[in-house]
């Protein structure tokens, strides 16, 4: 992912400190640990050649990368669906390749909802792409309902009108990334407040050039994290680090699930990054979560 990409000898220069929580969360969170909280990691795609010979199999053919992405993690933020709208019976396949397991799909809504023109009028567009994913069945996730970096704080009313209209037995988060809806205070809580009236979720994206859109909202009592790394730059583990931190927290606070993705530029270093990020929230968090396991005999990176 290349949003809030900067140049490697610029990194040294962000504070990557991640915001206080803000008053928000102690009304969403019941300050009590949940018994059986969830805890979902992946990445964005499955279908990353860089991965044959590192964590898929040498030869291992693009139709069978999903049958070994799921058996490294347990979820994935689909932003495939984000280019098309498949058909009910691809989505039913991909569905089967996780038969039996704790796995989620956590699909990025179409594009050409959200990113072509007006909001308004996508009634059937947007009906067609939610009854597309009915056929994830119990498999299905929270959808990502991403907007793009033009659509401004001007349009809250188009977006709280096409947020209404969607169905409420489906969990929805939204990932704003204008800059004004972060700028002024007034703005951002009426933003968070609404969604939060609306049981939907907010997006919190780490992503070194755009430290604004780590909020650090929970507007319910779950998370859904977009991590943006660096090619193993040292800088990603102690971000990791500060990130376990703030899960447990959360966690020890009434956090009901977590849903932590791994992007980066060059998405080959995913599984290094993962692999740590799993072996520490295990420790820190006395859970018991799959990590990548690499192709016998084949070193890490890192």
């Amino acid at each position: 992912m290349d949003f809030g990409h900067v140049a490697q000898n610029d990194l040294k220069n962000i504070d990557f400190t991640l915001p206080a929580d803000p008053g928000l969360n102690n009304k969403i969170l019941s300050q009590v640990p949940v018994k059986n909280s969830k805890v979902y990691i992946g990445c964005a795609k499955w279908g990353r050649k860089e991965w044959v010979g590192k964590i898929y199999p040498p030869k291992t053919r693009e139709k069978d990368f999903l049958s070994h992405y799921v058996q490294h993690y347990n979820s994935i933020e689909l932003n495939a669906t984000h280019y098309k709208i498949y058909s009910s019976e691809s989505i039913a396949k991909w569905a089967k390749e996780s038969a039996g397991k704790d796995f989620l799909f956590c699909p990025k809504i179409y594009n050409g909802i959200t990113h072509a023109g007006s909001l308004s009028g996508k009634e059937k567009l947007t009906a067609e792409f939610l009854n597309s994913m009915l056929a994830f069945g119990k498999n299905l996730g929270p959808i990502f309902i991403q907007l793009s970096e033009s659509f401004s704080p001007n349009r809250i009313e188009e977006l709280f009108d096409f947020l209404e209209s969607l169905p409420t037995d489906m969990q929805f988060f939204v990932e704003v990334r204008h800059p004004a809806w972060f700028a002024k205070a007034g703005i951002r809580e009426e933003f968070f407040w609404r969604l939060n009236q609306l049981k939907m979720g907010a997006v919190i994206t780490d992503a070194s050039g755009r430290r604004d859109c780590a909020h650090m909202y929970l507007t319910l009592p779950k998370a859904f994290i977009r991590f943006v790394g660096n090619s193993l730059d040292t800088t990603d583990y102690k971000r990791i680090d500060e990130w376990i931190n703030r899960i447990k927290q959360w966690l020890n606070n009434g956090l009901e699930e977590v849903y932590f993705f791994m992007h980066m530029p060059d998405e080959t270093f995913s599984p290094e990054l993962t692999v740590y990020l799993v072996d520490k929230i295990n420790e820190i968090c006395g859970l018991s979560l799959p990590k990548p396991t690499f192709v016998s005999q084949q070193k890490t990176l890192f």
